[in-house]
């Protein structure tokens, strides 16, 4: 298993229910990819975690991810995010958030929608920013 990664839980039925978890997680990171309002980090973190604890095969695969791998390591390593995914993630929430809260008639729904929208914007500013770019 990888240097740093939490050790695999002996219980059996612990591991079958994190690697579920895992694998659901995973499918919600990929669908939030395409899908505005659902979130795409916070899936991959979760299913990560998850698999270090019951899958080093799956665990290393996530970690191996050309696409998702870089900032999990990131994540895993410094607990940081780069710069670039997150102002990313700002114009992102921003755009979809907005456009979802423009296409809402109903008033409480809208609301919500920005309330949700700002709720994330500050979950956001709060996520420590990696000091330089990694290659």
């Amino acid at each position: 298993m990888n240097e740093g990664a939490p050790s695999r839980s002996p219980n059996p039925i612990v591991r079958a229910a994190l690697w579920f978890v895992g694998v659901l997680a995973t499918v919600l990171g990929v669908l939030g990819a395409f899908l505005p309002l659902l979130p795409t980090t916070p899936f991959l973190l979760l299913a990560a975690a998850c698999f270090a604890r019951s899958s080093p095969r799956f665990y290393r695969l996530l970690l191996e991810n050309r696409l998702v791998g870089p900032y999990l390591r990131q994540w895993r390593e410094e607990r940081t995010i780069p710069r670039r995914a997150k102002r990313k993630a700002y114009v992102v929430v921003l755009l979809t958030f907005s456009f979802s809260a423009y296409l809402v008639e109903e008033t409480a729904p809208r609301i919500l929608l920005l309330v949700l929208g700002l709720g994330l914007l500050g979950f956001l500013r709060r996520l420590p920013v990696a000091e330089r770019e990694r290659a």
